[in-house]
């Protein structure tokens, strides 16, 4: 989990927190405290995926469980935020970037550059349909529009989305709007 990142909460389909993960968690602890059985949901914004914490123990305690592990050392320049990975590639790749100007590891740097800005659009708007879809699926598979709003979302059709969760819970139409964003 990233430590940017940024969570949404609901129990039941109500949002209770939403923001930076300490302050959600903070949230969510105190709910817990009172009441363990309470049955909350916790969603990664940027992904739209479900995400589980373990609310036992202190806050302190709890925080200290979702802290980012160390950063690891070895190969590259960590500083630069370059890190060394291993991939494979067959001969005549590897003859054919040794040929490049600046060396191999620029010339699959400039390659993927190239590749991402052709296809920024549409893996954004793959993303925000993705988050939308996981998100639907765990809070609202069970309600009345949810297939045809799939399709909707999927067929980049907003206004027919907007129409068929138009009677969903408000937090959760809100939610899933936010999560598709202007993608569609």
């Amino acid at each position: 989990m990233s430590e940017c990142a940024e969570y949404t909460a609901f129990a039941d389909r109500t949002r209770i927190a939403s923001g930076p993960l300490d302050q959600v968690l903070r949230t969510l602890k105190s709910r817990f405290d009172r009441d363990e059985s309470a049955g909350i949901l916790v969603f990664e914004d940027g992904s739209g995926r479900q995400v589980d914490f373990d609310l036992r123990g202190t806050v302190e305690e709890v925080l200290a469980r979702v802290a980012p592990a160390p950063q690891r050392t070895g190969p590259g320049r960590p500083r630069l935020g370059v890190v060394s990975r291993e991939i494979s590639l067959l001969p005549r790749h590897w003859e054919w970037l040794e040929e490049q100007p600046n060396g191999a590891s620029a010339a699959l740097r400039r390659l993927v550059d190239k590749a991402r800005s052709q296809d920024e659009g549409s893996s954004r708007t793959r993303h925000a349909q993705d988050a939308a879809n996981r998100f639907m699926s765990a809070m609202v598979g069970n309600l009345a529009g949810f297939e045809e709003a799939t399709r909707s979302l999927y067929q980049k059709d907003r206004s027919r989305l907007e129409g068929l969760i138009a009677n969903w819970p408000e937090d959760v139409r809100r939610y899933v709007l936010a999560l598709v964003g202007d993608a569609i």
